[in-house]
């Protein structure tokens, strides 16, 4: 599983922020946009509508669809809330979706740092090697997950999770006996890393739109924030205990350990009262039902902003499993214990995150998205800089806030601004282009490491991000200007 990410001042709360309290919003026109700040500026009535015929009726359909259910549960979402960092877990659904989920997520981190550790003792501590395995990995994101989107929008996503996560489970297990058999060559992990993104690829877009018919729409910032602790708690437990398992009984035994975790999040899934979550309408096959959900982004620049902020941070940012293998083992010397106590210290930071991100209430700003995509560009150019294994593992608590406070922030600004119908689709391209990226930016990074040195991973990562999220702020507002209609700039106001 990947993790679940994921925050407004009251001066915002009009222009640029979506009240929990309140339904979800509907789209801005398409002159809507202006730049980075928390005013949006309206077109001119008199002038021709700028978006393509297919988004307005992709947003009319969905408005329409999502009526219904919101109607069936306005009198739980009009209810008092519990507020607090914890509200989300006087859900009793939720405590079990996410009890599951942390048992399964220690599992999780457990597999991506044995993972890695075995691509490098196949393959002599090639980084190279290491990029392709995280490659091929996620490729299928890239490939499959707007048809996983679409899966999630037409059928029980409960249903959906339950047979992803047994996928999951099966290739873990299926590269676990391998290794510990003696029997795995490095493309046996490459065959089985694709295998486990074919299902990640299904999985993520459910498990995404999962999450609001879990606690309702006020209370999802709250469960994105919480999400994310449990997972960088499991984050700072998983790594630290792969390395004790790979130092007491390799590598095998850990990414088995992952395949008996799903039985967690599994049974967590049997065990919701489906009596309590908010199900929204399924959605009718149908032809261009894909290119509706396309089309939808592209006539919500606040979305479309968003998502390429986020292919920029997990195309060239977000490659820590390979980036601190490759710092712990060639820049450091050190060995697996070392290199999983570093993914521990990027949790801690990352948990720190996730609870200030589950204070939040109202969605982020898009001001606030950008500023957070460039500290922690910022703060991984700085990582790349430490002379030492101790100060390199001091700075990642910091790299890990930052890294979680964006991600959060993108997440939430995504989920509360979404049209339900459209949510699976929505969060398919979502993440398509957070994982779907890992494929170009992995192997580069391995290949710049073999080639330059294990620092220049996290130097060049750190500088690709911000060029990359200064360049989404760029082309969204050259959309803009595209968009709007000189006629109506020089049209008389009336």
């Amino acid at each position: 599983m990947t993790a679940d990410t994921k925050i407004t001042t009251d001066s915002e709360a009009v222009s640029d922020t979506v009240s929990v309290r309140g339904a979800t919003p509907a789209p801005p026109r398409a002159g809507g946009y202006s730049g980075c700040g928390t005013n949006r500026s309206r077109s001119n009535p008199s002038s021709p509508p700028s978006t393509s015929s297919s988004a307005e009726a992709a947003t009319a359909a969905a408005r329409q669809s999502s009526t219904e259910s919101r109607a069936e549960t306005a009198d739980a979402d009009t209810a008092p809330a519990p507020d607090g960092m914890f509200a989300a877990l006087h859900n009793r659904n939720y405590r079990i979706y996410l009890t599951g989920s942390f048992v399964s997520n220690i599992g999780t981190w457990m597999q991506r740092v044995a993972q890695d550790w075995l691509v490098l003792e196949l393959s002599g501590g090639s980084g190279t090697a290491i990029g392709i395995a995280t490659g091929l990995q996620f490729l299928p994101m890239l490939l499959l997950s707007p048809y996983g989107g679409l899966i999630a929008d037409r059928f029980d996503k409960r249903r959906v999770l339950k047979i992803t996560q047994l996928w999951l489970a099966l290739s873990a297990a299926a590269l676990g006996l391998l290794a510990i058999s003696g029997l795995a060559v490095t493309w046996h992990v490459y065959l089985l890393a694709f295998l486990f993104g074919v299902g990640t690829a299904f999985d993520n877009p459910a498990r995404q739109s999962f999450v609001p018919e879990v606690v309702g729409p006020r209370q999802v910032p709250n469960a994105i924030g919480l999400n994310s602790a449990t997972f960088h708690a499991a984050r700072i437990v998983g790594p630290a205990l792969a390395g004790l398992v790979i130092a007491a009984f390799g590598t095998g035994w850990a990414i088995l350990g992952n395949a008996v975790t799903y039985a967690a999040f599994i049974g967590g899934l049997l065990l919701l009262d489906a009596g309590r979550l908010r199900s929204t309408p399924r959605v009718a096959r149908a032809k261009g039902q894909i290119r509706a959900g396309l089309a939808y982004v592209r006539s919500r620049s606040d979305i479309l902003l968003v998502l390429l902020v986020v292919f920029s941070v997990g195309t060239f940012g977000l490659n820590f499993q390979m980036t601190s293998a490759l710092m712990a083992q060639s820049e450091f010397h050190k060995g697996p214990q070392e290199y999983g106590i570093l993914g521990t210290f990027m949790a801690v930071g990352s948990l720190a995150g996730a609870l200030l991100a589950a204070r939040r209430r109202t969605a982020p700003s898009r001001r606030f998205v950008i500023t957070t995509a460039i500290a922690f560009g910022v703060t991984e150019v700085v990582a790349g800089t430490m002379p030492s294994y101790a100060s390199y593992a001091a700075i990642l608590p910091l790299v890990g806030l930052a890294a979680l406070l964006t991600m959060t922030a993108c997440n939430t600004s995504v989920q509360l601004r979404v049209e339900p119908v459209l949510r699976g689709r929505v969060m398919a391209l979502y993440m398509m282009v957070f994982l779907g990226g890992t494929p170009l930016g992995a192997p580069l990074l391995g290949w710049i490491g073999e080639v330059f040195g294990a620092r220049w991973t996290l130097l060049g990562g750190g500088g690709l991000t911000i060029l990359g999220t200064l360049l989404a702020l760029l082309a969204v507002r050259l959309l803009h200007q595209a968009s709007t209609s000189p006629a109506s700039a020089l049209e008389p106001s009336r």
